[in-house]
């Protein structure tokens, strides 16, 4: 009878414990999704080949019209499909994942591989898609977003595997 006594109290215990998580796993402990959504969406883009190319006159602002690339119709269609509107930033990657480690980046791009040294900076996607290069390597292409932004980051690998499932 004790021992049933005893069963039930680490099961209440348990119960109380789950209860207070909530549902709103996975989460963003900086509320990145909530904030961009309806929004805005900073994006760091580094030049890389077809990936992502930028043809803005000098600095200043960027438009969406200067920022192309594979990537970033990605980034773009993500964006739309949160409702907002995308703030670029142009700069290399050492710069844009630091930038992303402090907090003034929502996303990076750039044609990054999952072998990226930035791992430690950033939370990185699925692999979502893959290239070869001049020496027949294989490369898994990822994007770059905050670091425990877990929200943020299934919401958009979720979008990146329904692109990759309609090619």
């Amino acid at each position: 009878m004790r021992r049933l006594g005893s069963m039930a109290g680490l099961l209440l215990a348990a119960l109380l414990v789950l209860s207070g998580c909530g549902s709103s796993f996975p989460a963003d402990p900086e509320g990145t999704l909530e904030r961009v959504r309806g929004g805005t969406l900073r994006v760091g883009a580094s030049m890389n080949g077809d990936w992502v190319r930028i043809s803005a006159p000098g600095s200043g602002e960027l438009s969406s019209n200067d920022v192309q690339g594979t990537e970033a119709e990605l980034a773009k269609e993500f964006a739309t499909r949160l409702g907002a509107r995308i703030e670029w930033v142009a700069g290399t990657e050492h710069v844009l994942a630091d930038e992303l480690k402090h907090g003034g980046l929502d996303l990076v791009i750039g044609g990054v591989d999952d072998k990226t040294p930035w791992v430690t900076h950033a939370g990185l996607t699925r692999p979502y898609t893959e290239s070869r290069d001049g020496r027949g390597n294989i490369h898994k292409h990822v994007m770059l977003v905050p670091l425990g932004e877990n929200a943020f980051l299934l919401e958009l690998d979720k979008y990146l595997m329904e692109v990759k499932a309609q090619q």
